[in-house]
């Protein structure tokens, strides 16, 4: 059977430009391209350690029609929109810091969860939901 492999990790933002110092700074992601085409901007970040994934940080209507670009911007503006993000960590209480001292808006401190991972959660400068998992 061949291997499979997720590529790309796309996350939908009103404001592309609010969001890179959030993945960039905050969850310290590294900016590995950064393309404008026909009035939108994809944004992609690499992961330490995963070489072939990124995640690419656009606007609702970067490559859609417009009525699915509407219909998703209604969705981010709301705070609606695709999610959670799941991260992991090494450093739960580290990343957490940073995060907070970001400024990220806390949606839940660092708790051990009944299903199992110690995890956090914030909510990116769009609204959309992230949480970050204490790696085993």
């Amino acid at each position: 059977m061949p291997n499979i492999s997720l590529a790309y990790c796309p996350i939908t933002v009103d404001d592309v430009e609010a969001a890179i110092p959030f993945y960039r700074d905050g969850l310290g992601l590294e900016i590995v391209n950064d393309v404008a085409y026909d009035g939108h901007r994809w944004v992609s970040f690499g992961l330490r350690g995963q070489s072939g994934l990124a995640v690419v940080v656009s606007d609702p209507g970067a490559g859609r029609s417009p009525d699915d670009g509407d219909a998703l911007t209604r969705l981010v503006v709301k705070g609606s929109g695709p999610g959670p993000y799941v991260f992991t960590t090494d450093d739960l209480d580290a990343t957490f810091e940073r995060l907070q001292s970001f400024g990220a808006e806390v949606l839940q401190e660092p708790i051990e969860q009944a299903w199992g991972p110690r995890d956090c959660a914030f909510r990116d400068p769009a609204g959309n939901h992230v949480r970050i998992n204490q790696a085993s």
